[in-house]
């Protein structure tokens, strides 16, 4: 073996101008470059929302209702409850499904046809454009119900979200130990009770991961708010605390939405509720890395157990 002393740092030299260093060396440097020119984008954006939004940032913005034309003033604290409501609803309906679905994929069903089939549509509804899903509920809610409503935009948002918790909630659970469901089952349990007992709670950060990331594209949706939602001016319920529904006929009306806000405040010609758009596009893109961020946690905590 050569000895380490005894290597002459002149070969060292000479090899960085042999044509293979060169190229990995190019290559490197290329790489680097490329991935300052993805981030740039990225970057351009956020400084615009820190600068233009941040100005209109203040408690009032995020408690008082839109600005009528013409008007100063005012805020979008309706558009955050709204928003609010509509993914509560959204998760209520796509987080049960998911989950159940995904252990008879990943479970009971686990190599059957029908599993496949399961599969093979949660691939494809995560492709799905998001104005088909807006399509979807308004055939199926507000066509039904004779108007626009918060449910609408949680079912068409729950669609959105429920092939994201389908096969996130598969992957985690693949991923339990198969001598933990064997030690399970040796200890006398049904497979019900080693589902429920055993690999749901080992498999709920993994879980919690995909329901997170699922939130994440639900709460900056916008076309399928426009064909269920719709928008509102006013609080969901008028009555306190905090302006929440009261009563299910609370829900069945048109409802505020960040997204929605601000594409109907970003054509607006006139300057103050210009400015609420970009406080909104703000507010929208820290809800949103917040939740992907807590999702990453959840997920780097999932691997190392």
């Amino acid at each position: 073996m050569t000895d380490p002393e005894a290597v002459d740092l002149r070969d060292l030299e000479r090899s960085l101008r042999q044509p293979r260093s060169l190229f990995s060396y190019a290559m490197s440097l290329l790489t680097g470059l490329m991935t300052v020119a993805a981030l740039f984008p990225l970057f351009s954006v956020l400084y615009l929302l820190i600068v233009r939004g941040g100005r209109q940032l203040s408690l009032a913005v995020l408690t008082e209702l839109p600005p009528a034309a013409l008007m100063p003033g005012g805020g979008f604290g309706n558009a955050i409850v709204g928003t609010t409501v509509m993914i509560a609803i959204a998760t209520a309906l796509s987080v049960p499904i998911g989950i159940m679905a995904a252990v008879f994929v990943a479970e009971f069903g686990a190599g059957t046809k029908a599993a496949s089939v399961v599969r093979f549509a949660a691939k494809v509804l995560t492709g799905l454009p998001s104005i088909l899903a807006g399509v979807f509920a308004y055939a199926s809610v507000v066509i039904v119900t004779g108007g626009f409503s918060a449910p609408a935009g949680g079912v068409a948002l729950a669609v959105l979200m429920l092939p994201i918790v389908l096969l996130t909630a598969e992957e985690a659970i693949k991923r339990v130990p198969a001598r933990v469901r064997e030690a399970a089952i040796g200890m006398g349990a049904t497979p019900t009770q080693v589902v429920l007992g055993v690999v749901l709670p080992t498999a709920l950060p993994g879980i919690l991961t995909g329901v997170m990331l699922s939130i994440a594209r639900a709460a900056g949706e916008t076309a399928p708010l426009l064909f269920t939602a719709l928008f509102s001016d006013y609080w969901i319920s008028r009555s306190a605390p905090a302006f929440l529904p009261k009563t299910p006929g609370d829900l069945m009306k048109p409802t505020a939405s960040l997204a929605v806000l601000i594409y109907n405040f970003s054509s607006s010609p006139f300057d103050n509720q210009i400015e609420l758009a970009w406080a909104a596009a703000l507010v929208l893109v820290v809800v949103v890395l917040m939740i992907n961020l807590a999702g990453q946690i959840l997920s780097r905590r999932s691997a190392r157990r």
